[in-house]
């Protein structure tokens, strides 16, 4: 990928008031919806620069490059934005074979129910195996 031809690309996204725009994150060999993030100008043109999926987290306030600490990246094969220029997808491949930060491949793993939300696909990997904190740090 390549982020050649100035801020013409970035500029034809519908950016919110936030200066963000939604993105979501599409596994290229399944077409199974991994996650929904949130991405501003320089997280995209990072994506498209490393070839990585780089988002802006609203909760730390910065961006984030998925699997910074996980090693759950996601290597980025497509990139997509639909016909009103306010969303944006990605296909992916995800390294590991987990996206949510619950251990599990999808994000999207709790479905409607008997009135309730239930899980309907199980945790990989335990996160506690995943985010491992550094001695000393709670």
């Amino acid at each position: 990928m390549s982020a050649d031809g100035g801020a013409a690309w970035l500029d034809a996204i519908r950016w919110d008031a936030a200066g963000l725009t939604p993105v979501i994150a599409q596994e290229a060999a399944s077409g199974k919806v991994l996650m929904f993030a949130w991405m501003n100008r320089e997280a995209l043109a990072r994506t498209v620069a490393t070839g990585e999926a780089v988002y802006w987290s609203r909760s730390r306030g910065r961006l984030w490059r998925k699997g910074e600490e996980s090693g759950h990246v996601q290597k980025v094969l497509d990139i997509r934005i639909d016909c009103d220029s306010d969303a944006v997808l990605l296909s992916i491949e995800q390294v590991g074979g987990i996206a949510c930060h619950t251990g599990r491949h999808s994000c999207f793993f709790r479905r409607y129910a008997g009135g309730g939300w239930e899980n309907a696909e199980p945790a990989l990997k335990d996160p506690e195996d995943i985010y491992r904190k550094s001695p000393g740090e709670k």
